[in-house]
């Protein structure tokens, strides 16, 4: 299962290094982005399910399918190159959008409506748990006078705005870690993670792998830390045993103790893969 489908570049590298009788079923919450992904993929459409959905519903959408598990639950978590170059979305400050931000346009709140019903405190908090934005008070300060006179519509207006707030910082624009965090706020990014890593586990055969790559610190924490919670089962923080319950065997382990970053010369020919994490871990046992 590729759970970030996009437009099908891992899925279609699985397809071309995989046998014959691979089967992928790619998930996105992108109406787009999933036509195109079908599109692209079509010399393999007999060996690919296609659904329209949330990663984090992943125990759902197999069930769709008459699927209970899978050999293999891949996750990009990193923001769609498509997504933040297709006019009219939002995602980006470099243009002059509607401030919109949803990977699905056809659900849910834009993020011109999320800010003019925001309270201080509450955007305060999601610039800086989401955006790690040290200004996050000043700015959403800031917002906040500025909706008290008129709406903030477009990316270029809330991009403005920003920079005229705080100081710049090298080459990075002041607008971007709080694009970054009202992106992850509109489309609930770390919730659909949370569902996923206390999921996940169940969708796996025996001998199945999960393999997550994040671009954020917090995705990464969450991903790290579900991890080690399932490799030590019921051991505590210490890694002490439970004497009240009776010792099982794992069910999870860590392929690879620590992450798997890109290379100096992959983040030349890719400047987006900076910061990329790889974490991949297996089911070894159990039963659910």
């Amino acid at each position: 299962m590729d759970g970030t489908l996009g437009t099908g570049g891992h899925t279609l590298a699985i397809f071309q290094h995989s046998p014959a009788t691979t089967r992928v079923i790619g998930i996105d919450r992108d109406p787009e982005s999933l036509a195109l992904a079908r599109e692209r993929l079509k010399p393999y459409s007999k060996r690919l399910d296609l659904i329209l959905g949330k990663f984090g519903d992943l125990k759902e959408n197999l069930s769709q399918l008459g699927i209970r598990a899978v050999d293999g639950l891949l996750l990009d978590l990193g923001f769609s190159s498509f997504q933040l170059e297709s006019p009219g979305r939002g995602f980006s400050f470099q243009r002059e959008d509607p401030l919109d931000m949803r990977m699905d346009q056809t659900r849910g709140i834009s993020a011109q409506d999320w800010l003019a019903q925001a309270h201080d405190k509450e955007l305060t908090r999601v610039l800086k748990e989401y955006g790690e934005e040290k200004w996050a008070k000043r700015i959403a300060g800031k917002i906040m006078a500025f909706q008290a006179k008129g709406q903030i519509r477009t990316t270029r207006e809330l991009a403005e705005l920003i920079a005229r707030s705080v100081p710049r910082r090298g080459r990075i624009h002041p607008a971007t870690r709080v694009f970054q965090a009202l992106r992850i706020q509109i489309n609930d990014e770390l919730g659909q993670l949370r569902a996923f890593l206390e999921n996940f586990l169940e969708t796996l055969k025996i001998g199945g792998r999960a393999c997550l790559i994040s671009y954020h610190s917090l995705e990464d924490r969450l991903i790290k830390q579900a991890f080690l919670r399932l490799e030590k089962g019921d051991r505590d923080d210490f890694g002490m045993a439970d004497p009240s319950r009776p010792e099982t065997p794992p069910i999870f382990k860590r392929v690879i103790p620590k992450p798997v970053i890109p290379s100096q010369k992959e983040i030349k020919e890719n400047p987006r893969s900076r910061g990329a994490k790889l974490r991949v871990g297996e089911r070894v046992g159990g039963s659910f």
